[in-house]
């Protein structure tokens, strides 16, 4: 878990509970209980919470973590579908996938961005990840082994994530809803270009409809885990409910996910792996069958088929970028307010 700076007072526009509790905490009025019972209100109240805001340590940590570990999955998620750039079958293919993966990279920067608002820096973020500290999406550690899988990942991974992401744009933390505003309507278009390739295979040849019900069958489960554990086996969720900063439970996300991917599924003519998947009336859902947690947490234990390839290749991009990195920090060094001031002073 990333190291968590200390918290602070400030000042903000929000005002109401919250807006007491940054002013009295600047004047050194009530002690932490007080500056916590307003926190609580002003969450209870659906305010949100600004990087100068008071808030609790444990709080912090866990935005830090949760925050990092979205970044962390959109930057790893570029690699599965950059093995096919060069593969793609067309150059209109090529191109979408090639903006899809751009976009990817956009959101992992905004996602830093919003991590950095809470005292840790970007260059911690990235040491924990290649040091193994801090984790990333177990969905990204399977192989793309067909054309087809891109069009898997697109339809199952990226809908999996909007579900999942879309209540985040009512997160109780401030820069993280708005970050999620853009990822969101970007994650839209990469789940329908997803659809349309599925859908373009589907209808194909019956090799192409194969190879389409293929990479179905192989991400349809992982899809699943990408919600986590079941809610009774999550340390976090519970907690992170409380303070606004997930709206829902893992369990209901998940079965969401299911009720929307089912009818999709009949549209583009493929099945769903899951002999066990039938409607349930008095639910008003689909029941699905069980899930094997024992593959998760081999895979999050870095025993999945691709770990150590994917955070190899992360590592070895991070060194050959050091070059790029160096020239950008000497450029703005020599172009700030300070080294103009200075050059002035000296002329």
């Amino acid at each position: 878990m990333a190291t968590v700076a200390s918290s602070t007072s400030g000042t903000s526009s929000t005002g109401g509970t919250a807006g007491a509790a940054r002013a009295t905490g600047e004047t050194g009025g009530p002690g932490e209980d007080a500056l916590l019972a307003a926190f609580d209100a002003a969450v209870a109240a659906e305010e949100r919470i600004e990087p100068r805001d008071w808030m609790p340590d444990a709080y912090r940590a866990t935005l830090v973590r949760q925050m990092a570990q979205h970044a962390h999955s959109e930057i790893i998620g570029m690699q599965p579908e950059a093995n096919w750039i060069t593969r793609a079958p067309s150059l209109r293919r090529k191109a979408i996938l090639m903006a899809k993966v751009q976009d990817e990279v956009g959101h992992g920067l905004y996602l830093y961005s919003a991590t950095e608002t809470l005292g840790t820096s970007r260059d911690e973020l990235l040491d924990k990840l290649h040091s193994g500290r801090q984790k990333y999406s177990s969905i990204f550690n399977y192989p793309t082994l067909t054309w087809a899988d891109v069009g898997a990942i697109g339809w199952l991974v990226d809908g999996a994530a909007i579900t999942n992401q879309v209540p985040l744009c009512r997160c109780s933390y401030g820069p993280y809803a708005r970050a999620m505003v853009r990822v969101c309507k970007e994650e839209s278009f990469h789940q329908r270009q997803g659809f349309e390739l599925l859908m373009a295979l589907s209808k194909g040849t019956p090799e192409q409809h194969a190879m389409a019900q293929d990479a179905v069958d192989r991400w349809w489960w992982p899809s699943l885990m990408m919600f986590g554990p079941p809610d009774g086996e999550s340390a976090h969720s519970a907690q992170s409910m409380a303070w606004r900063i997930k709206r829902f439970s893992n369990d209901d996300l998940r079965q969401r996910f299911v009720d929307i991917c089912v009818p999709q599924a009949e549209a583009l003519g493929l099945t769903l792996p899951d002999p066990g998947l039938r409607w349930n009336e008095e639910k008003g859902g689909y029941d699905h069958g069980p899930i094997d947690w024992t593959e998760f947490q081999q895979v999050l234990r870095g025993n999945g088929p691709c770990n150590e390839e994917r955070i190899t290749r992360r590592r070895t991009a991070h060194e050959e970028g050091a070059w790029v990195r160096e020239a950008a920090a000497a450029y703005a060094a020599k172009h700030s307010p300070a080294a103009a001031d200075a050059t002035a002073v000296a002329a």
